[in-house]
């Protein structure tokens, strides 16, 4: 098939997700968010305590003859997507524990590198109403570089510390499934079954994208990536095979109204801020030659010397040679390691409140 001189930015592409991604321009997309079919293997209806029939996933979309067919179908559109992938984009696909090793494994034989896998703890879950298993309450996601040597690809660091109050961002988050007002309806029904929160695709492109990105996703459904996308300022491109599941994508989307001030989804990363020399503190008489610092524990005191090294114990370096010496450590971060006791009421406070202070004036 011949490919698109451009890419069709913020379109749904009606069809057979396989066959339009070969369409599209190599190494043109930054994420790949997939939500591929689960092969649920359900044998019969499922009913509750109550006898009423649990409204489950049953499309044909979601059967495959065997094991074999499914993992046929997960190499087809894996390395579709990954030929479309930049070499500096990653790719996200959840799943279940029906599917996700199958195409964990698949992912590893293409050359993926995984990056993370992220456990969606669902808060609000769907009870084991047979009594007889566990009840089912997360799904897996897989986070993936296009290769084991890639470089340059987007994480967001800041973002997803200041999104957790502050705190590093662990791979497992609790997360609500989708209900209410955000579930969409046809005649009464769920409009499509395995509708995800828009709370899990935020945190994903937050995470992984950047304004004006390009977010490819080959199993659109009911338009989350694409709505979430167009909140963010990234721009979207989702294939979607059922018209009905388009049609309803494209009225939810088209009823979104793109960020106000697309700076509202930026976080300034401390690696793109001006780098500050601990001497400069010395220079700017923020901290004194003598002065003494100390971990949070005050297990370790240093000496503040006019060059801009401390010293221990004989030992000399910089603030963060000395970390890691007092801690017999490979690396360490001075900035966060070491204290100061601030003049104006005696209390400690990390001497990186003082290359902030410097940073301040240099705007």
């Amino acid at each position: 098939m011949g490919q698109l001189n451009s890419l069709p930015r913020n379109k749904i592409i009606v069809g057979d997700c396989v066959e339009e991604m070969a369409k599209l321009p190599a190494a043109s997309v930054d994420v790949v968010f997939a939500d591929p079919p689960y092969n649920l293997q359900l044998s019969g209806e499922l009913y509750r305590p109550n006898n009423t029939v649990v409204d489950g996933v049953d499309e044909g979309w979601d059967r495959f003859a065997d094991f074999a067919a499914y993992d046929d179908f997960t190499r087809a559109w894996l390395e579709a997507a990954r030929r479309v992938l930049k070499d500096t984009g990653t790719l996200w696909v959840i799943g279940s524990y029906h599917n996700i090793f199958r195409v964990g494994a698949t992912l590893q034989d293409l050359g993926f590198w995984i990056l993370n896998d992220m456990v969606w703890r669902k808060s609000n879950p769907m009870p084991n109403f047979r009594g007889k298993r566990f009840t089912n309450a997360h799904e897996t996601l897989i986070w993936c570089s296009k290769d084991r040597d890639a470089r340059g690809y987007t994480f967001n660091y800041e973002a997803m510390k200041a999104l957790n109050d502050g705190i590093q961002m662990r791979s497992d988050w609790v997360l609500p499934l989708c209900s209410g007002a955000e579930r969409i309806k046809r005649d009464g029904r769920k409009a499509h079954p395995t509708q995800k929160p828009e709370a899990l695709i935020y945190r994903v492109l937050l995470a992984s994208s950047g304004l004006g990105d390009v977010v490819l996703d080959p199993f659109f459904g009911s338009g989350t990536t694409g709505a979430v996308a167009k909140k963010a300022g990234r721009d979207w491109i989702g294939i979607e095979r059922d018209p009905d599941y388009a049609e309803i994508a494209s009225e939810r989307i088209d009823g979104i109204e793109g960020p106000i001030e697309p700076s509202d989804f930026t976080t300034p990363s401390k690696r793109d801020e001006p780098r500050v020399p601990f001497g400069t503190l010395v220079e700017q008489g923020l901290l004194s030659p003598g002065e003494i610092l100390f971990d949070f524990k005050r297990r370790f005191k240093a000496r503040v010397r006019a060059d801009g090294s401390i010293t221990i114990a004989g030992a000399r370096g910089s603030i963060h040679k000395i970390g890691a010496h007092v801690q017999d450590a490979p690396a360490c971060n001075g900035w966060t390691f070491w204290y100061y006791e601030k003049k104006t009421d005696g209390k400690p406070a990390p001497i990186d409140d003082l290359r902030r202070l410097v940073r301040e004036g240099m705007k």
